[in-house]
């Protein structure tokens, strides 16, 4: 607010008459300007829809953008043209009405495609009746609407009757329409208990944006969920962000529940509720459970958001578009053109089964086949600073040697553009003087905290700070996370590796070719532990008297 005041050149306001009437004015003024410290639900100007014509004698089921009062029926909005294609497609399958934009005579002399792919029953050329041709578009609400039993219930009475005039075809194509209704009924189904019509909404931050994700119940099923990004979020409290989404969604949503399970409350409560009344003309509510299903129900969209917001980030980051701009800052604030990044990490546990490990991305994109990890070897005790001049030496003794890589030759004979070491100054420095060591100066280096997400570069006391939305930094970082996932998950390796033979080098007579026998037979310590005597002297190699032995000490 305080910098917000700062840069306002002038102030004016409204007068309305109602707090419903502001809340309306708000939404509408926040999609016409896009203000800089609203927050905004991102491409909410042209949400698509899915429409059903029911103003028209034969109607049709199709894509639009523009939700008029035109006495259609109108499901949305969707997060994007993809989510409704694919809703589109999927009553495609089950339902045989019309898309085409042909005016309707009857008389046409030849149907098209669609019919003869019984995804249409063809009113142009006469073959159904405007009331049947109706009853699938009903059929197509009702399923949209959540109600796909009482749809199946009608198509079961369509079917029997249909075999009791014995016109098997028909019945069996509707059998088919049946079963393909149950499959999506069984993809409905979630882990948690649902009652009634509800919407349920969850989110989770990062940095300016919010991943906003909503769960759609309807006769107690899931029939559908959306993903959508609000920017301007980052300095707004939870409940403030859940005011603004559901103002701004609900203002353009075709319809309303009677119940909105929240993660956050909203601000303005009472107003809120009876503006959304107001729009589906019974009472609407607003709920924030602490506990029960409902509770469950609300963390599992959660869940979904926290995924959302990984996948939406990757898919950002890897664009072609991304990725040259990520480069671009990383060369202008670093030293040297970056094309090849390495990364390195060290993992251990009080010096204990330590690790290090060095990634690669080629052009801003990870190149996992060219990934190595190291055992350190030579330093004992909890010394990061030396076992990550090890890996170095290690890495880079076998670019001087020439000893290239048979499956790939330039893992170690590709000098890098820059290396990126995970930690602060004291990390780097030490990385500076393992390459001073074996006279090699004309690499790049640098290193990024996790604390402050600070760079610190060779011979400079100040670190770069970069915004945390920047290309480059976002690039570094992930050059480090991913430097620091490979050193651990190797690092974990190791202890569980250790953890199960020094087990077992306490039973006498168990040496590394019987381990290596127990392991593959029951592949953990746990297994091992559970199995019987008999189980155990079945191992090749393993006598019975070992057996009980075994069993006595594990």
């Amino acid at each position: 607010t305080q910098l917000l005041v700062t840069q306002a050149k002038d102030l004016d306001f409204y007068v309305t008459n109602l707090v419903q009437e502001a809340l309306i004015l708000e939404c509408n003024l926040i999609k016409k300007f896009h203000p800089h410290y609203n927050i905004r639900l991102k491409d909410d100007k042209t949400f698509p829809y899915l429409k059903v014509s029911l103003n028209e004698e034969w109607p049709r089921v199709y894509f639009t953008r523009l939700a008029d009062e035109d006495g259609g029926r109108y499901f949305g909005p969707f997060a994007s043209a993809k989510s409704v294609r694919r809703t589109l497609d999927a009553l495609k399958r089950v339902f045989p009405f019309r898309t085409c934009t042909r005016r309707i005579t009857g008389a046409d002399p030849r149907a098209c495609l669609e019919y003869y792919l019984a995804r249409c029953v063809a009113p142009c050329v006469g073959a159904v009746t405007a009331e049947e041709y109706r009853r699938i578009i009903d059929q197509v609400v009702l399923f949209l609407e959540g109600r796909q039993e009482t749809v199946v219930s009608q198509l079961e009475d369509q079917m029997w009757l249909a075999a009791d005039e014995f016109n098997f075809e028909k019945a069996a194509h509707i059998r088919d329409q049946v079963q393909a209704i149950g499959s999506v009924i069984e993809g409905q189904q979630i882990a948690a208990t649902t009652t009634g019509e509800e919407d349920v909404i969850a989110f989770v931050t990062d940095r300016d944006q919010a991943y906003v994700q909503v769960f759609f119940i309807r006769s107690d099923k899931l029939i559908g969920r959306e993903s959508f990004v609000m920017d301007g979020a980052g300095s707004e409290e939870p409940s403030e962000i859940m005011s603004g989404f559901i103002k701004q969604f609900y203002g353009s949503a075709a319809y309303v529940p009677p119940l909105l399970l929240l993660q956050h409350p909203v601000e303005d409560r009472a107003e809120i509720e009876e503006w959304l009344s107001t729009k589906r003309g019974s009472r609407v509510r607003t709920h924030v459970p602490a506990r029960g299903s409902k509770r469950s129900l609300v963390k599992i969209v959660a869940d979904n958001a926290e995924q959302g917001r990984q996948l939406t980030k990757v898919k950002q980051l890897a664009a072609p578009s991304a990725l040259a701009e990520a480069l671009a800052e990383v060369e202008k604030e670093l030293p040297g053109t970056p094309s090849r990044l390495e990364g390195y990490d060290i993992s251990n546990i009080q010096g204990r089964e330590a690790v290090g490990s060095m990634v690669v991305f080629d052009e801003g994109r990870s190149k996992p086949s060219l990934y190595r990890r190291f055992r350190i070897r030579t330093v004992t005790g909890a010394n990061d600073y030396a076992m990550l001049q090890e890996v170095l030496r290690r890495r880079f003794r076998r670019l001087q040697q020439g000893g290239g890589d048979s499956t790939s030759p330039d893992v170690w004979m590709v000098l890098p553009d820059l290396i990126l070491i995970d930690g602060g100054k004291g990390q780097l420095n030490a990385a500076v003087d393992a390459l001073a060591e074996m006279e090699i100066e004309s690499v790049p280096m640098a290193s990024l905290a996790k604390d402050h997400e600070e760079i610190f570069l060779p011979g400079k006391r100040e670190p770069v700070i970069l915004p945390g939305n920047s290309p480059g930094l976002q690039l570094l970082q992930r050059l480090r996370d991913e430097a620091h996932r490979f050193a651990l998950g190797y690092h974990h390796k190791l202890r569980r590796r250790d953890a199960f033979d020094s087990t077992l080098d306490a039973v006498p007579g168990i040496g590394p070719r019987r381990k290596r026998a127990l392991l593959r037979q029951f592949g953990s310590l746990r297994a091992i532990r559970d199995a019987s005597e008999e189980e155990l002297a079945a191992v090749e190699g393993v006598p019975p008297v070992l057996a009980r032995k075994m069993k006595e000490l594990l």
